[in-house]
């Protein structure tokens, strides 16, 4: 047996609570995969064998103690803008789309979906299913493949999560149970609250109050938790908050189409970083990154329209150390050589003239590795790293020309070491990266620098001793577990043991 967890909106956290059911299951002998049958966002990964999947899809698997296959989501949706989506099909690219023309695939994109599913609970024994969004998007239902339609196919229990903490957690739940389809209505067997700030007994008469409205009862009322694992979309920089108690600031530019911002997660932990919009002064930083995106061409445009482009100079004048990741490498260039591939609309565009190199987008063909390089001797940064991982998830080329390597094989870097660009995602996810460059910042401002130990990061973005177990410990304390195993068969049936140990 499996289960769904499905939410009243999005970013109640149903990524989160698949993770914590992995950990949890597995910690009690059940091997258990995750599964998002179609996922929107720009933060993804690479797998081994260089599939491309959502990030929450990789921290799920290290959750459940696997390592991500394209089966644990294979359907990713990334925005490239004026509506279309680059669909990604079993970590593959398979077509850019016009939204409305993506409802025409659903079809055969629900077909495979149920065939990643089934091929997932054959190898593993159970999945946690995640649902996308909000499950009652009644105008939808007739094309959701993420909730109701798979839901449908795959006829298994379902959980509801909630969102307590914005309000209102009463109409969400009551609200999305009225308007579930009525064959769907019955397969949802509990409702979890989650986000409750305070003590959670506070809200007892709340949970009765809802199991009497509803009919269906309350698994539980998880509290808030403060844990360090990679946010899964664009809505999650909104709830970011800087460390004002951190003298170093380092500004990411905030790109329209930002992707992968999950690389500079452990940076957050120790520096005060601030995601400013393209333009904003720059003044005061100590470092600045360019992020990936998912449109190098269309965001660069953006980036010098807005002023950018004087800003920039100026901190380059400084003497402030200028970082491209990926999208934000190809912008540092002095030319981006697009045949229509990137931005639709074939031409030649002016770079911010940072790094002697072009780019070039010639074909729809799109790279996708796990990478180990290492980091050139060049400058005060770079030459600290040593060895690093990350993966490179990126639609074009990149030629040097008199720029030196900043790492083996990829990327570039300035005379002086100050500015470097990388395809490398993940590279702030490596100890040694940070500290090179938390060093060489707090050196330029006279301070001590404590470097950071006991941590060892993986190139999916998560520490290798991440807070899964503490994660599953906190869900454990305030959700009624027995019920969620009860989902899962006999609770002496521990089929698929034996795969759970070959992928550790």
């Amino acid at each position: 047996m499996s289960l769904i967890v499905l939410g009243t909106a999005s970013h109640v956290g149903k990524s989160i609570t698949v993770a914590a059911l992995c950990r949890a299951l597995r910690n009690r002998g059940i091997s258990v995969a995750p599964f998002k049958s179609q996922n929107m966002s720009l933060n993804s990964f690479v797998t081994g064998d260089g599939s491309e999947i959502g990030i929450a899809q990789a921290m799920q698997a290290s959750a459940a103690g696997l390592e991500p296959v394209a089966e644990m989501n294979p359907i990713l949706l990334k925005p490239k803008g004026d509506q279309v989506s680059q669909i990604v099909l079993l970590g593959r690219p398979y077509k850019d789309v016009q939204i409305r023309d993506y409802y025409a695939e659903t079809d055969l994109l629900l077909e495979r979906a149920v065939e990643a599913f089934d091929s997932l609970q054959t190898r593993y024994g159970h999945v946690v299913v995640e649902g996308a969004g909000g499950a009652a998007e009644v105008n939808l239902y007739d094309r959701d493949i993420a909730n109701i339609r798979l839901a449908r196919r795959l006829q298994l229990p379902i959980v509801l999560v909630a969102d307590i903490e914005r309000g209102g957690v009463f109409a969400q739940v009551y609200g999305t149970l009225a308007l579930l389809p009525e064959d769907i209505r019955p397969l949802v067997a509990g409702v979890i609250v989650n986000k409750f700030r305070g003590d959670p007994t506070l809200f007892a008469t709340g949970v009765t109050l809802l199991e009497n409205l509803c009919g269906v009862p309350v698994l539980g009322v998880v509290p808030y938790a403060d844990l360090h694992l990679p946010s899964e979309d664009s809505l999650s920089i909104a709830d970011k908050r800087r460390k004002t108690d951190r003298s170093v600031r380092i500004a990411v530019i905030r790109l329209p189409r930002i992707a992968n911002f999950t690389d500079f997660e452990l940076l957050e932990q120790h520096a005060s970083v601030e995601y400013v919009a393209p333009g904003a002064p720059l003044a005061g930083y100590d470092c600045i990154i360019l992020p990936g995106t998912k449109n190098t061409v269309e965001d660069l445009a953006l980036l010098k329209a807005n002023g950018a482009t004087p800003e920039l100079a100026r901190a380059r004048e400084a003497g402030v150390p200028i970082i491209g990741i990926c999208g934000g490498y190809q912008m540092l260039g002095t030319h981006i050589q697009d045949a229509g591939i990137e931005s639709g609309t074939a031409g030649v565009y002016e770079g911010l003239g940072f790094l002697d190199v072009v780019t070039g987008f010639t074909d729809y063909r799109k790279t996708t590795v796990q990478v180990r390089r290492q980091a050139s001797p060049c400058g005060p940064i770079l030459s600290r790293m040593g060895v690093v991982q990350g993966y490179e998830i990126h639609m074009g080329e990149t030629r040097r020309r008199s720029a030196d390597e900043a790492f083996a094989g990829d990327g570039a870097v300035s005379p002086d070491g100050l500015i470097f660009g990388t395809y490398m995602h993940g590279l702030f996810q490596n100890v040694p990266a940070v500290n090179a460059l938390l060093g060489y910042l707090h050196e330029r401002r006279g301070e001590p620098f404590d470097p950071i130990t006991g941590a060892v990061s993986d190139a999916r973005g998560v520490g290798v001793d991440a807070p899964y177990d503490d994660l599953a410990r906190h869900f454990e304390q305030h959700v009624n577990m027995d019920v969620i195993v009860s989902f899962f068969g006999d609770p002496d049936d521990r089929s698929g043991d034996d795969a759970m140990t070959r992928e550790e």
